[in-house]
């Protein structure tokens, strides 16, 4: 009794310390699995700095099944960046329901900066702008998409009130570029808050275009 209870004792002890047979994905899960593993490396490291190998044995599969997936390191880069624009994008159009244009400005200001808050990795993958992106695939484009809802916005107004309609697509350049490099600055900060930085960032832009000049001119021309 006493030999095979010792002998009991044994097996349980080893099929307690016995590692646990790993879950196999399926392919679909391997492919969201190294995608978020991407997106985290080139967040941290940019393009350039970010490896194959780094992918793979974050991941704890062989550099071939990365391979398999994506093609390589672009191809990887090129499904998260694609991936991010239109989650941005996305986000962005959807906050958009406001019917006053001063609402429309909050809401697309808050919308950007609750990106950044809650998808910082996907975020700073974006403004790094590498090189191998086509002016469709990177931050800038995000923006020009924006700053065109912005345009139909403000060409309305712009209307009504009996200036320029064709200077609409200045403005809105101007006003989401001025919320694109704020962001790109709270990124680091994160101070005040994210409803505070909308606030001011829309009390600038709204006051300033609620007295707009019709057809304004540079003083320093002015005094020439």
């Amino acid at each position: 009794m006493t030999d095979g209870s010792t002998a009991g004792r044994r097996r349980a002890a080893t099929a307690a310390t016995k590692p646990a047979s790993r879950v196999r994905m399926s392919a679909a899960q391997r492919r969201e699995q190294l995608i978020l593993i991407g997106r985290q490396i080139f967040a941290e490291k940019g393009f350039d700095a970010t490896s194959i190998e780094e992918v793979a044995s974050r991941a704890k599969v062989s550099k071939p099944v990365v391979y398999e997936h994506f093609g390589g390191k672009e191809g990887l880069y090129a499904v998260v960046v694609d991936r991010e624009v239109r989650a941005l994008l996305d986000r962005i159009t959807t906050a958009l329901t406001a019917g006053h244009p001063h609402e429309l400005l909050e809401q697309a200001a808050l919308a950007l900066l609750t990106y950044i808050e809650e998808e910082t990795s996907g975020f700073r993958v974006l403004v790094r702008e590498s090189p191998l992106m086509s002016a469709t695939g990177n931050f800038s484009s995000v923006m020009n998409d924006v700053g065109h809802q912005v345009e139909h916005i403000l060409g309305a107004e712009f209307s009504s009130r009996g200036y320029d309609a064709k200077l609409a697509e200045l403005y809105s350049q101007a006003l989401v570029g001025m919320v694109a490099l704020t962001g790109r600055w709270w990124l680091e900060v994160r101070k005040p808050r994210k409803e505070t930085v909308a606030a001011h960032l829309v009390n600038l832009a709204w006051n300033g275009l609620s007295h707009l000049e019709a057809k304004p001119e540079l003083i320093i021309r002015r005094r020439g």
